[in-house]
């Protein structure tokens, strides 16, 4: 069969379900670990103890532990099996959640919260997808789960307010903890167990390369700006409650309407800024310009923080840039790394997620221990307006694709002279073949190269 021919395949029903189910088990804990954002610095002066620092510990302290074990579990995982991972991180998080559902004191809460993030199945997550999917799929499921996270932070914001007036946030640990059970009962009757976990050049971390991608300026920006986002995530819902319901007269009750709108119109009003970026090359455009937004969404918070009308709009300004970073920041990563290191990469970029999380929880609290709401807002567009000079001087990222190649003829004696064939093709910009796996990795510039002579030389692979 040619790769022409493969690519061509549909899904297998093996695939879906491999697909549908992890992507709704990713979905659940998202879900789980978010759906407290839009209240808990409201909520939380039930519980004893409870400080704005502590309080702001709580609320990103997950972070902390998912950053410290995303790794670990992976390398776990390639010695026990990924299910077995998979099954030990979700009863952590259950029991995380059992943890803070029964706490009376905010110090409990912390320690849920840290038990919650310790279930880091993330990695652990993706390397089960690559093994039950064909290669040609895979950057498909990937795509496929990317979507059920953005999809499961919009449904935690809003749908977390509403169960918060309904059922209390002792209420949404409990459902949390449901969640992680149900996810358990995915995994075990809808999700194929493979036959063997097989080791991906793409995604697997090696210490060895640590270095490499530390030293990579145009990575390490892409890292910067997932820790910096999501830290100005917790940051901006520390204070973002507070202001709407001390400062704007919303009630706690009312906090679901108000955000659900917002979020399903910075919703559609993303799609557009992300067609530019992709079809139309402007991918450092829209990436500046969504940084400024969000400085601009700060701003606008701290001058005017009890004026309704003022917070909606800047709502609407900060998440429909926050869809728009979060959307194209996993594609420039997956498009800037070299194959050798991109997993590795990936895995540095995920742990900068979490512990930007974790610093923005941190932040929070500290910031609003010594000032009222704006001083959180107005440190926000400080961050944001450092965060976008950081980013002003990166270089347009060029439009690489990858393909994932089968090798049916090529052996050991001809790889040399596969790559030669295929290095001679204009565009072409890296390649990694793994002989024990037959796949060669091809990474070329779209726009460059030649897909006929491509496609040409693949059909001899």
């Amino acid at each position: 069969m040619t790769q022409k021919q493969a690519t061509s395949d549909a899904l297998s029903a093996l695939e879906k379900r491999t697909i549908s189910g992890l992507s709704l088990i990713f979905a659940l804990r998202m879900l789980g670990l978010f759906m407290i954002l839009p209240v808990f610095s409201l909520s939380a002066q039930q519980y004893s103890h409870s400080t704005p620092i502590l309080i702001g510990l709580a609320i990103g302290a997950y972070g902390l532990t998912q950053a410290l074990l995303q790794i670990p579990f992976g390398m776990l995982s390639d010695r026990i099996g990924r299910k077995k991972v998979i099954y030990i991180g979700l009863i952590l998080f259950a029991l995380g959640s059992l943890l803070a559902a029964m706490a009376d004191s905010i110090y409990t809460v912390i320690l849920g919260r840290l038990l919650q993030g310790s279930g880091a199945i993330a990695a652990v997550v993706m390397a089960l997808t690559a093994d039950l999917t064909r290669d040609q799929h895979r950057t498909k499921a990937m795509a496929a789960i990317g979507i059920s996270i953005g999809l499961s932070f919009s449904v935690a914001l809003a749908g977390g307010a509403a169960l918060e007036s309904w059922i209390g946030l002792d209420g949404i640990f409990w459902a949390t903890a449901l969640m992680a059970i149900f996810g358990m009962i995915v995994l075990r009757w809808w999700v194929p167990t493979p036959f063997k976990h097989k080791q991906h050049q793409d995604m697997k971390p090696a210490r060895a390369q640590i270095g490499e991608v530390l030293a990579n300026t145009s990575i390490m920006r892409l890292v910067v700006s997932i820790l910096v986002l999501h830290l100005l995530l917790t940051l901006s819902f520390f204070a973002l409650p507070i202001a709407l319901q001390d400062f704007a007269g919303v009630a706690k009750a009312d906090l679901a309407l108000t955000y659900l709108p917002v979020l399903l119109l910075a919703f559609i009003s993303m799609v557009p800024f992300i067609l530019i970026a992709e079809k139309q090359r402007k991918m450092k455009m829209v990436f500046i310009g969504a940084i400024a937004v969000l400085a601009v969404a700060q701003i606008g918070w701290a001058l005017l923080p009890s004026s309704l009308a003022m917070l909606m709009i800047c709502l609407w300004l900060f998440f429909t840039a926050f869809n728009i970073l979060e959307a194209s920041l996993p594609s420039m990563m997956s498009k800037l790394s070299p194959i050798k290191n991109k997993g590795t990469a990936m895995g540095i970029y995920s742990s900068a997620q979490f512990i930007g999380a974790f610093l923005g929880g941190i932040l929070g609290g500290i910031i609003y221990s010594f000032g009222d709401i704006s001083w959180i807002f107005w440190s926000a567009g400080i961050i944001s307006s450092l965060w976008l000079l950081l980013m002003l001087p990166m270089q347009a990222p060029k439009h690489y694709s990858s393909r994932i190649i089968p090798l049916n003829e090529v052996t050991a004696e001809t790889a040399d002279e596969f790559v030669e064939r295929l290095n001679a093709i204009k565009g072409v910009a890296e390649i990694v073949i793994v002989l024990e796996e037959r796949i060669a990795y091809v990474k070329y510039l779209a726009d460059d190269v030649d897909l006929e002579e491509l496609e040409a030389c693949l059909i001899y692979a």
